[in-house]
């Protein structure tokens, strides 16, 4: 494993991903690029060893974290702090969650140190980035495809796994209240979900899946 020159190639080579000279390293990395959780491998100076698509994309994006002389910086002064007190847990051994934005207590990092075996040095960390939303694109796709939902009916689950209300819907969407009500309702007999509650549930538990690439059209 090893980490890239230059942030500007995160998109275009292989570079922050699983090498060896074994084909699984190169599976491995593909199993991982897969997940729309950012996932991050570093070793206890924060040293980046691997980082996901997912992660790649939130270090080009430079808003909570960067990448900067092949090591991890969390741009919060609050978060660096805590993630340093993080891998000093980590290499006894312990489990943190670091929060990345403090405006935002849902944006959070897992601290989880890599053993060989349980209770032995740790000499490796692995960091796990939240999903930015419960409807993640990817688990949407294979949700619309599962039960045929239509693109009206994709948006409605859209704003109902942000919490909106009908009203709020209506609203975003431009169309009456007893219009969502019914492609609510379509969601529900189509999914077998007794109710809204669980339809977001049924979403919740899905599988973290990014979104597919775009394929060029010739």
């Amino acid at each position: 494993m090893h980490a890239a020159p230059d942030s500007e190639f995160f998109h275009s080579s292989p570079s922050l991903t699983f090498s060896g000279p074994e084909p699984e390293f190169a599976l491995l990395g593909l199993l991982v690029d897969e997940l729309s959780n950012g996932i991050l491998v570093v070793n206890v100076q924060g040293r980046i060893l691997h980082a996901n698509l997912a992660a790649r994309r939130e270090l080009e994006r430079g808003v909570m974290m960067k990448y900067e002389c092949g090591e991890l910086h969390l741009l919060s002064a609050a978060a660096g702090k805590a993630f340093q007190q993080a891998r000093d847990q980590a290499m006894s051994g312990y489990r943190s969650l670091v929060t990345l934005s403090p405006d935002d207590m849902n944006v959070t990092m897992s601290v989880i140190p890599l053993s060989v075996r349980p209770g032995g040095p740790c000499a490796h960390i692995a960091l796990f980035l939240s999903r930015a939303s419960v409807c993640e694109s990817g688990v949407l796709g294979c949700l619309a495809r599962r039960y045929s939902l239509t693109l009206t009916e994709q948006r409605v689950l859209v704003f109902l796994c942000h919490c909106l209300s009908t009203p709020e819907i209506a609203t975003e969407m431009k169309i009456a209240v007893s219009t969502v009500r019914s492609h609510v309702r379509s969601l529900c007999i189509k999914t077998s979900c007794s109710g809204v509650r669980e339809l977001i549930q049924r979403v919740a538990v899905l599988p973290a899946l990014s979104a597919p690439p775009l394929v060029p059209v010739h």
